[in-house]
């Protein structure tokens, strides 16, 4: 039994000692800003999830002496839906995937920044359901001291072919940092399809609560029930207590017109005296919030459909504030 207990706790030590998975990944910087960013990779990647384009995931964003982004989950696993962090993006199509509703199962189906997936033998499509990639696309990534660029190249059988770009630039001399993207629609059919942004500010690893303020640039209501404790007044939605464990704030959100700018949200946390403003060159189609004990996620969509042979364009812009400098 000695033996046993010995051996038992070597194996103990020998694993808590291991090194942690050495994920690809990349650092850009300027005099304001340092971020460090994590690289699409089938096989070695961090993420490698479903859900979100798995470009561009920022692990970790510091400016003005404090952090906006970082782990905000308990359990990681590559290939677990939300096990991802910054300002990350899903493409969606009425609520699916390009091609879901028409592939039977066994079929493939795309999904923008992600791949081409194998649809199951399933009642409906589930943004939190992990598909198995049957072909992740060519990704290239370029960089320099303060920009990366992430380009996926994708062809489908299924008529949905297309060239995504991001890149991703620190801004100067300044505290901002600049999404630009491009969507090229190579294949026969159209892309009808909308992309939002989640967000997941982490500020200072800070605790969702009274401390921070969401504020819009228009009236803001929520279009059903508030679920979680939160108010929406005016121009605003604050929370009204710390969010515990098993705790969220959801809603969805009106009031905005088809002006982009009204695609300007900033959230800011008075304890810290930190803000961001995110702005965005788009209209809004829709907007969401979310928020569970460690993030907030106000959750900007827009909507585009891009003809066979044509390219979109759209940019978001991160400016990141202490209080006492945000006028």
């Amino acid at each position: 039994m000695k033996l046993h207990l010995l051996i038992f706790l070597l194996f103990i030590l020998v694993v808590s000692a291991a090194p942690a998975e050495d994920f690809p990944d990349a650092e850009i910087s300027n005099s304001q800003v340092h971020a460090k960013l994590y690289l699409p990779d089938p096989q070695k990647g961090y993420y490698r999830g479903t859900r979100f384009d798995c470009s561009g995931v920022i692990a970790t964003l510091e400016a003005n002496g404090h952090s906006y982004f970082g782990k905000w989950f308990e359990r990681y696993d590559p290939k677990l839906h939300d096990a991802i962090t910054g300002p990350v993006e899903e493409f969606q199509t009425n609520n699916s995937a390009l091609g879901y509703e028409d592939a039977k199962a066994g079929d493939t189906f795309v999904k923008i920044g992600v791949g081409v997936l194998r649809k199951p033998d399933e009642a409906s499509y589930s943004s939190f359901n992990t598909y198995d990639i049957v072909d992740p696309g060519r990704w290239v990534v370029k960089k320099g001291p303060d920009w990366i660029e992430f380009v996926q190249t994708l062809g489908s059988a299924s008529g949905y072919s297309y060239i995504y770009r991001k890149k991703i630039r620190l801004v100067k001399n300044e505290p901002h940092m600049v999404l630009e993207h491009s969507l090229r629609n190579t294949g026969a059919k159209t892309i009808q399809t909308s992309v939002y942004d989640h967000n997941f500010f982490v500020f200072d690893k800070e605790a969702s609560g009274p401390d921070f303020i969401v504020r819009f640039p228009f009236e803001a209501r929520s279009t059903g029930d508030l679920k979680g404790p939160a108010t929406i007044s005016g121009k605003e939605l604050r929370l009204t207590s710390i969010l515990q464990k098993g705790e969220y704030v959801y809603t969805h959100l009106e009031g905005f017109n088809s002006v982009s700018e009204h695609n300007d949200i900033r959230v800011e946390n008075r304890k810290t005296g930190t803000g961001a403003r995110q702005r965005g060159d788009r209209p809004l189609s829709k907007l969401a919030f979310w928020s569970n004990p460690s993030t907030i996620c106000p959750e900007p969509f827009i909507s585009m459909e891009i003809k066979p042979g044509k390219t979109s364009t759209w940019k978001i812009t991160y400016e990141f504030y202490t209080l006492a400098a945000s006028h």
